[in-house]
C-alpha cells in the first residue's frame, strides 16, 4: 500500500509538472541575448531577443500536445518580459537611472528567424501580428522578441546600461547595438555581469575606466609580475631601476598602441607566439640574474622584451576597447598609466621585501640565485606548454602579402635598433655622470 501511494504521489507530481510548462527545467549553460537600443525623440526603444528556455517559472498556456498556445500566450509573455528582463536591466540617461519601461510589444519567433539582423527588421517583426495559432512550437524551442519603451528627456543625451541578464543562464553573452542620431552604429559584445557600460563615454570616463583596467591587469597577470620580479632582484637601487623600468614602459607602449590601430598581425598563430615569447623573456631574465646582470645589457633586453609584452597587453584590450567610444588614443594612454601605477605598487612592495630577505634571511647573491632559479623553472614549463599550443598552427605561407608585412616589420626593427643605439649612448653618459657624483640614499640598496 505504501508503495502504491508513493507511485500515485509521484505520478501526480509529474502531471503537475507537465501542466506547469517550462517552470521546472534546468538553467541553460550558455545564453546569447541580442538587443538594439535607439533613442527617438523622447522615447528610448529597447529591442531584445532572448531564448525562451531561459524564462523559467512562468505559467504558460499550452495545447494538449504540449505546444505553446500562441493565441492565449500574450499576457504570459508580457509577464515573462517584465519578470526576467525589465526588472533587472538598468538604463541611465546622463547618469540618472530611467524609470521602469512599458512593454510595447512581445512576439514569439522561431529560432531560425533572422529578424534581428537589423534594427528595422527587428522592429517590424515584433510589431507584426503573432505567428499563426497552428504553429507547433514548444516553449523551450522558441525565442521571445520584446520591445520596451523608456521615457527620456532627449535623444541627444548620453546613455548607459547595466545588462542584468545574469539570471538567464550560467554564462550570458549580450550582443548590443546602439543607434543614435547623427552618429554611426556602435556594436558591443559584453558579458551580462560587466556592470554599468557607458555607451558614449566622455573622455574622462573612458580614461578612468582604462586606468583601472591597466592597474588591475598588472596585479592579476602572473607572468608580468614574475617579469617585474626578475627586473627588481639584481637592481634594487633607484638609478638602475629607473633606466630599466623606463625602457620597459616605452617599449610596451609602442606595441600596445600599434596593435590597437591594427598594425599587429591578426592571424590565429600570433597570440600563442606572443605568449611563448613572454615566457621566454622571463626565462632569459631569470638566467641572466643567475649569471650576473649588467645594467647596459639589461635595459636593452628589457626594451626588446617590453615590445613583446605590449602585444600581450593588447590582447586584453581587443575586447575592452569597445568601451572607449571615440576616445581611442586617450584610453590607450590611460591604460598605460594604469599599468605604470600597478608596476609602481609592485615595486614599492618588492624592493623592501627583498631588502628584508637579503638582510635577515639569506645572503644577497645566494638569494638572487635561489629566487631566479625558481622563476626560471616556472617560466620553462610555461614556455614548453605554450610552444606546444603554438606548434598546432601551420607555418604561415610566404605569399606577397606576408612578404610585404615582413618588410614592414624589418623596417620597424631597424628603426628600433637605431633608437636603442641612440639611447645606449645616453645611458652610458648618464652612468658616467652618476659614477662621478656622490652617492645618495636613493642609490643605496634597499635594506
Amino acid at each position: 500500500m505504501r508503495a502504491r501511494r508513493l507511485l500515485a504521489t509521484l505520478a501526480t507530481l509529474v502531471l503537475l509538472g507537465l501542466q506547469a510548462g517550462p517552470s521546472a527545467h534546468e538553467v541553460p549553460n550558455e545564453v546569447t541575448v541580442l538587443a538594439f537600443l535607439k533613442p527617438e525623440g523622447q522615447v528610448l526603444r529597447f529591442l531584445v531577443r532572448v531564448p525562451m528556455e531561459s524564462l523559467r517559472d512562468i505559467s504558460i498556456p499550452v495545447k494538449d500536445e504540449g505546444y505553446l498556445d500562441i493565441a492565449r500566450a500574450d499576457p504570459a509573455l508580457r509577464d515573462a518580459a517584465t519578470l526576467w528582463i525589465a526588472d533587472f536591466v538598468e538604463l541611465y540617461e546622463n547618469g540618472q537611472r530611467l524609470p521602469k519601461p512599458t512593454v510595447a510589444a512581445v512576439r514569439v519567433e522561431l529560432p531560425s528567424s533572422r529578424a534581428f539582423a537589423s534594427y528595422e527588421s527587428a522592429l517590424a517583426t515584433v510589431l507584426s501580428p503573432p505567428l499563426p495559432d497552428d504553429t507547433n512550437i514548444f516553449w523551450e524551442q522558441g525565442v521571445l522578441d520584446v520591445l520596451f519603451e523608456y521615457p527620456i528627456g532627449s535623444d541627444r543625451s548620453r546613455f548607459a546600461i547595466h545588462p542584468g541578464f545574469t539570471r538567464l543562464g550560467l554564462q550570458v553573452n549580450v550582443g548590443l547595438r546602439l543607434l543614435t542620431p547623427d552618429k554611426p552604429e556602435r556594436v558591443f559584445d559584453v558579458h551580462a555581469d560587466v556592470g554599468v557600460v557607458e555607451l558614449d563615454p566622455r573622455w574622462h570616463q573612458a580614461a578612468w575606466l582604462f586606468v583601472k583596467e591597466g592597474f588591475w591587469h598588472i596585479l592579476d597577470g602572473t607572468d608580468h609580475l614574475l617579469f617585474l620580479l626578475c627586473l627588481v632582484v639584481p637592481f634594487r637601487r633607484f638609478r638602475p631601476l629607473l633606466v630599466v623600468v623606463t625602457a620597459f614602459t616605452l617599449a610596451h607602449s609602442v606595441t600596445l598602441i600599434a596593435s590597437a590601430y591594427d598594425v599587429a598581425p591578426d592571424a590565429l598563430w600570433f597570440p600563442p607566439l606572443v605568449e611563448t615569447l613572454i615566457a621566454a623573456s622571463i626565462l632569459y631574465m631569470a638566467l641572466e640574474n643567475i649569471i650576473g646582470a649588467h645594467i647596459e645589457r639589461r635595459w636593452v633586453m628589457t626594451f626588446a622584451f617590453g615590445l613583446v609584452h605590449g602585444f600581450g597587453f593588447s590582447f586584453l584590450l581587443r575586447e575592452r576597447l569597445q568601451f572607449a567610444g571615440s576616445h581611442l588614443l586617450s584610453s590607450l594612454l590611460a591604460f598605460n598609466v594604469g599599468v605604470e601605477l600597478g608596476q609602481l605598487v609592485v615595486l614599492l612592495v618588492l624592493i623592501p621585501a627583498l631588502g628584508f630577505v637579503f638582510t635577515r634571511v639569506v645572503q644577497e647573491r645566494m638569494g638572487v640565485i635561489i629566487l631566479s632559479a625558481v622563476v626560471a623553472h616556472t617560466a620553462w614549463h610555461w614556455m614548453t606548454e605554450r610552444w606546444g599550443a603554438l606548434s598546432q598552427f601551420p607555418f604561415p605561407a610566404l605569399d606577397a602579402a606576408a612578404l610585404a608585412s615582413l618588410m614592414r616589420w624589418m623596417m620597424a626593427a631597424i628603426v628600433v635598433g637605431l633608437i636603442l643605439w641612440w639611447m645606449s649612448g645616453i645611458v652610458r653618459r648618464w652612468e658616467g655622470l652618476a659614477a662621478d657624483a656622490p652617492r645618495t640614499d636613493l642609490d643605496q640598496p634597499a635594506a
